[in-house]
């Protein structure tokens, strides 16, 4: 059964349909908005994945060269290999609403695929991906407690947009995404203009209200096209089991809980668990694994009980106090910009290093090619949570917190015209006990302004949690790993001291009201005004110079006409001056040059050699110059490379000459004087006003 949905955004059809095309996924749909089109197929396997207890789903969204009219660059051809960047964000802003959704015991192996078919080049396909993966599972039999779906929302001179167009995203101060479901908010992302709390939230809830219709569409999709639910049958509960877990476990999961040190509570828990399952392994011998599980449980409900009911957090925090905090700066010799930032059990070591034009990284994408002149990379070794593990390439968590980290601090950095290096910021976690992508902006920041990178405003970011059970609510400050992990909501909010510059929020529970994100913003603003008070304390504004060890680049302007005189026939006379100046030149047709090496007197040789190469013809100054050409009524001489003149036959001698080359042949040098330069450019030289000159007077 085919069945069409459609409803009006910012002037054009948004259309979803299911039952035409991918019949044999467990539930498919196409989602199409203007003509960029993005087909969702979502499938669940009929067993369960045996020996896990945990949602086996993965997501996967691809962009297809050929949906933007491309060819694929690499060398096969092929849409294949390792996801971009742009695809891993998408899947994991696809995956993180949608995973709370699932049964507790749904345990059946699950993928939700999103292709981009086609892409108009102005209406972006990842909101579109996210309101199909929904839309997918709810036609499918997969049981999901949705529906969900997402927007993003721009600003434009004041007014909020609903899915903004790439046009209308460059005149935007929000570039924010939303994702709903009845209940409430239940994801945000976002990259802001120093936006304040205020207008933050307006936005966000301007996302829900125009959710609402889509979330409409999906339930008369699931009503008339939608198949049976599988039924998942509860996990059979031993409550005499649980009893005798509690009873055991309470008196000494009291002390687990109130140990602030990460490492000491992590073994105490171990040891807690161990010490339950021995007393209970007799009578329950097949059930080890289940005993941990329960013993976890009982743990998870102690922590958010003392929380809620005590006011107490695991470290003895208030739920308004950032962990200690201590910034170093400048602390590796060689680096060009380095920072150490350490709050609480979390530890980051970033580094900045400074580049030319030519390190910048090429962006290739359906909508085109685009180069970035900064970006940020996270690293996150085993040994910063105290384990050993093998080594590998970035996973979409590193991927993920690097682009959250970059938002955050792009708002901040200068104008490419203003500052003509490439930055790489790479965040090294040594520690971690929750928020480590915060305190990559934040040692980020520091390492920026270390390295002389003249940032608009020093930036700072803290992640916020929420433990909620009915109306009792606790917004808690600066989370560390376990309050992550047992609460509800994990928020982190960077800006600066003027306003936010990205959110990035994921709830566990069904909603988050207005009234809760309000206070949750307010209490990150004032925790994020403390930070940078520390921050600011260690080094306030950007170092005067960058290191000495970073490229000299020095940027000329030359006439956009002298560039091709300046390149050469074939690159040859760039080559050259970068041969032996040994400087790095980079030229575009605008006429903007950027000269850099690590040596600042290569810089100032390859300017030299430029200014002489485009040197101007002065009247009246003396030339050494070379016979390009001879004609009848004279001969063409070349006085610097790329620029020739006419020696007429009557400026050849006093006297009278019959034939130029009774005077000059080509390939002679011949010193000449420059008679006049006219409006058109073209130059008139004198052979024998220059005749008993000295070769003294030829620049």
């Amino acid at each position: 059964m085919i069945k069409n949905c459609s409803i009006e955004i910012n002037g054009q059809t948004l259309n979803v349909e299911t039952g035409r095309i991918a019949r044999q996924a467990s539930g498919s749909v196409t989602v199409t908005f203007g003509e960029t089109v993005v087909l969702v197929t979502a499938v669940g396997t009929d067993e369960v994945r045996p020996g896990i207890d945990f949602l086996p789903l993965t997501v996967e969204y691809q962009e297809m060269s050929y949906a933007g009219g491309r060819v694929p660059g690499n060398f096969f051809r092929r849409d294949m290999g390792r996801p971009g960047e742009k695809e891993t964000l998408t899947s994991r802003l696809i995956d993180r609403p949608l995973r709370p959704l699932f049964p507790d015991n749904y345990h059946y192996e699950t993928q939700v695929i999103a292709t981009v078919l086609s892409t108009d080049k102005e209406n972006e396909a990842d909101v579109l991906a996210l309101l199909g993966a929904s839309a997918a599972l709810e036609v499918s039999d997969i049981p999901f407690s949705g529906p969900i779906a997402g927007v993003r929302v721009g600003r434009v001179d004041g007014n909020f947009i609903t899915n903004p167009g790439l046009s209308q995203q460059a005149d935007s101060d929000i570039n924010l995404i939303v994702a709903c479901n009845r209940s409430g908010v239940v994801m945000v992302e976002s990259g802001s203009e120093f936006v304040s709390e205020l207008d933050m939230i307006e936005a966000i809830f301007y996302g829900q209200e125009a959710i609402q219709p889509m979330l409409d569409m999906q339930e008369e999709l699931k009503r008339e096209a939608g198949k049976p639910k599988r039924v998942i049958p509860p996990a059979p509960v031993d409550e005499i089991m649980l009893k005798k877990i509690s009873d055991i476990g309470t008196p000494l999961i009291s002390e687990v809980i109130t140990t602030a040190d990460k490492l000491l509570r992590q073994q105490k828990s171990k040891e807690v668990r161990n010490r339950i399952v021995d007393a209970l392994s007799d009578e329950y011998e097949e059930k080890k694994g289940e005993i941990k599980e329960g013993a976890h449980d009982l743990e998870k409900k102690m922590v958010r009980e003392m929380i809620l009911n005590e006011g107490k957090r695991m470290d003895g925090r208030s739920f308004t106090e950032v962990r200690p905090i201590e910034c170093l700066v400048g602390l590796l010799p060689r680096v060009h910009g380095s920072a150490l930032f350490t709050r609480g059990e979390t530890q980051a070591m970033v580094l900045t290093t400074l580049g030319t034009e030519r390190d910048e990284q090429r962006m290739e994408s359906i909508y085109g090619e685009h180069f970035r002149s900064f970006i940020l990379h996270y690293n996150f070794p085993p040994y910063s949570v105290g384990e050993a593990k093998r080594l590998g390439g970035p996973g979409r968590r590193e991927i993920g917190h690097g682009a959250l980290a970059r938002r955050a601090l792009m708002p901040v950095m200068p104008e490419k015209e203003d500052f003509h290096y490439f930055v790489r910021v790479v965040s090294e976690i040594l520690e971690s006990n929750g928020s480590s992508s915060m305190a990559s902006v934040c040692g980020g920041c520091l390492s920026l302004m270390d390295a002389g990178v003249p940032i608009k405003d020093p930036v700072a970011g803290v992640a916020m949690g929420l433990v909620a059970d009915g109306s009792n609510v606790a917004v808690l400050t600066d989370i560390i790993g376990d309050e992550d992990h047992y609460g509800d909501m994990d928020f982190k909010v960077t800006g600066t001291r003027g306003g936010i510059t990205a959110l990035q929020m994921d709830i566990k529970i069904d909603g988050i009201t207005r009234e809760i994100m309000q206070q949750a913003l307010e209490q990150a603003k004032a925790g994020r005004l403390h930070i940078l008070d520390k921050m600011e304390a260690a080094i306030s504004k950007p170092r005067g110079e960058i290191s000495e060890y970073a490229p000299s680049i020095t940027t000329i302007q030359i006439k956009p006409e002298k560039v091709r005189v300046l390149i050469g026939p074939g690159g040859k006379t760039i080559r050259e001056i970068t041969n032996m100046s040994e400087a790095r030149i980079d030229v575009d047709d605008e006429g903007n040059v950027n000269i850099s090496s690590s040596d600042k007197s290569c810089v100032d040789e390859a300017i030299r050699m430029i200014n002489e190469i485009l040197q101007e013809a002065e009247v009246g100054k003396l030339y050494m110059g070379k016979v390009v050409k001879i004609m009848d009524f004279g001969a063409f001489v070349e006085i610097f490379p790329g620029t020739d003149g006419l020696l007429h036959i009557s400026q050849l001698e006093h006297e009278r000459v019959n034939k130029v080359t009774d005077v000059v042949n080509e390939g002679d040098e011949v010193l000449v004087k420059v008679l006049e330069v006219d409006e058109n450019g073209k130059i008139r030289l004198s052979r024998k006003a220059a005749l008993g000159k000295s070769l003294d007077n030829v620049s």
